[in-house]
Formats: structure tokens, sequence, C-alpha cells
């Protein structure tokens, strides 16, 4: 049978909030929310967290054993080499999702509605993330057959591009089929994603409003739109945008 393999990339090396996936959220470290939430995703089989060799990251090993998810450790810089080693390594033969540890907000039913994108459509490549965003960032899910992204390692050259996974995949429309994945009402403006502490501080505020870490994207939307001073916490953050080729 087909495996669609959920991969979570994670370290503690983050230049602007060190060990951020570590911080806690309702006692538990962000990334288990993370993990938790893409494990409800009906269309995943499974979840496996990607982390480096280095290290300064034998402490999300060690959360992995603990907590008794599949792991996988690989380059520091080439995160491309590493989701396919992860893929190989867990039978993801038609399918890999690509998650980021930095968003614990990611909603499961987003996950299922990228997953049912690229299956339904056929195409390479499926994403919530393809401009133009209608989606707050921090709920990135990106949906790629298992050929795209061993295509994508053998002829992507470009270190800056392997660093992000999946940029040659997506800056190729004629190599790959791409498919835009939207939601009806524009909510791009928001940033719910954790890359600084002003990011995390909005995060904790979301959490520790609703109190549990079983809310969907829009419940987080009504508890967000319910506090309008909250969206000046993390208003001057600068998204990282990866350089072109």
């Amino acid at each position: 049978m087909s495996r669609t393999v959920a991969i979570i990339q994670a370290r503690t090396g983050s230049s602007r909030l060190p060990g951020k996936v570590l911080l806690a959220l309702l006692g538990a470290p962000m990334l288990a929310h993370v993990v938790e939430r893409t494990s409800r995703a009906r269309l995943v089989d499974e979840v496996v967290v990607a982390t480096t060799q280095l290290a300064a990251d034998d402490a999300i090993a060690v959360l992995a054993k603990d907590a008794g998810w599949a792991l996988v450790r690989g380059s520091e810089t080439d995160l491309l080499d590493r989701y396919v080693a992860a893929a190989r390594a867990h039978a993801a033969d038609v399918v890999v999702v690509r998650i980021t540890s930095d968003c614990p907000l990611i909603d499961p039913e987003l996950v299922d509605d990228v997953v049912r994108v690229l299956a339904t459509t056929g195409a390479d490549y499926a994403s919530n993330t393809l401009e133009p965003r209608t989606y707050p960032r921090g709920l990135d899910v990106e949906a790629i057959t298992r050929a795209a992204l061993e295509l994508a390692s053998a002829e992507d050259t470009n270190p800056t591009w392997r660093e992000h996974a999946t940029p040659y995949i997506y800056r190729h429309p004629e190599r790959f089929r791409l498919a835009r994945v939207a939601s009806p009402e524009d909510t791009s403006g928001h940033r719910w994603c954790v890359d600084t502490l002003e990011d995390f501080e909005l995060v904790h505020r979301i959490y520790d409003e609703l109190g549990n870490d079983r809310f969907g994207w829009r419940e987080a939307l009504m508890v967000v739109r319910a506090h309008p001073e909250w969206a000046d916490l993390n208003r001057d953050v600068i998204q990282k945008s990866v350089l072109p080729g």
C-alpha cells in the first residue's frame, strides 16, 4: 500500500531564537505540539522528525526517543538531502509532507487538504504557501511526490535552495506540476510561525487562551480577532526570504 509520510524538520540552532523548538507551551515542548497536531491528519501514515547530526541537536534525539517518535538525523545545511533520507528510511513511496517545527498552530485538517489536492490534481507539488498566500504564515504545508523530491535532489546544485528543501521544485513550474491550495478568505496578514521571541509570545497567548492544543486554525483566528492588540507583538518581524537562483 502507498504511504504518505509527514517529515518535520527540527533543530535547536535557530539564529534569532536558539532552542525555540524546545520552548514550552502548556507544559510541553513546542516540537511536541507540532508532532502531535500533525499526527492527527487522517491522510498521513507516519510522522518523522528530521534533525541534524550536530551535538546541539542531541536534545531533540533524546526527546524523540522518550516520546517514541520516528527520528532521522542528517545534514545541517542540506535540508533537501535530509528530507530524501527520511523519505527513503520510512518508505514514503508516494507522498512526502513537509512541516516545519516552528509552526505550533499547524492544523491537521489543512494537512489533509493539501495532501488531497496533490492526489486529485495529479500535481507533483501542492501547497498553501504558493503566491498569492491566503493562509496565516505558520500554517504552511507542502505535499510533494516522492518522485519529484528525488528528482530535485538529483538536479538541484544551489546550496541555498537545498538548505530550504523545496525551492527547486516550486521555482521550476515548467518542470513540475504545481497546485495552489487557497482559503476562501484571505488571512495571510497574520503571522503565527515562531522565529523570534515576539512570535513565541503571540503563540503562547493563543495556547493559554484556548487552554489545549486540540484547536483548529479557525479557533485560533477567532481568539486573535478578539484580541486585535496582540498583532502588535510581532508586527515588525521580517520574514526571512529564500534568495533567487
